[in-house]
């Protein structure tokens, strides 16, 4: 992995864990957590938040790995919400809980929100990853 991409991913690390930990926090005033660790068999809220940031981890360095080709980030923002969504809470997870896939109520007013929640994560880490790039830009251009 060339210099600049591992930057790239390295921001976007640093947004999932941003916006990981601002819907985590929301996630558990919601009691929602418990829900997260039940893909591991668990009802612990410690398991639960460890499996949702080392969750977010993983789609902030898929973010920072994806953005570093691309010219504009925002458009690629809203479409990595709407995947991530497709992925998470509407596929893997039921898979992982003995569940079918949860397409079929992809429409229901309680995903409506989780895909909104989704979308808000993808902008926290797109805004996290533009900052870092912009600031080593910056520190470029004054050295």
């Amino acid at each position: 992995m060339n210099n600049h991409l591992g930057r790239s991913v390295k921001h976007g690390i640093l947004g999932g864990l941003v916006g990981g930990i601002i819907f985590g926090i929301i996630m558990q005033m919601m009691g929602q957590l418990s829900m997260i660790a039940g893909m591991m068999g668990s009802e612990s809220l410690t398991i639960g938040w460890l499996l949702h940031l080392m969750i977010s981890l993983v789609f902030g360095a898929i973010f920072g790995y994806v953005a570093y080709s691309l010219k504009s980030i925002w458009f690629f923002t809203l479409l990595f919400g709407f995947l991530i969504w497709v992925i998470g809470p509407l596929t893997v997870m039921p898979l992982m809980m003995g569940m079918d896939i949860n397409l079929s109520n992809a429409f229901s007013s309680d995903q409506l929100m989780s895909l909104g929640t989704h979308f808000m994560f993808s902008v926290i880490v797109a805004i996290v990853y533009k900052m870092g790039s912009v600031k080593k830009a910056n520190s470029k251009v004054a050295a």
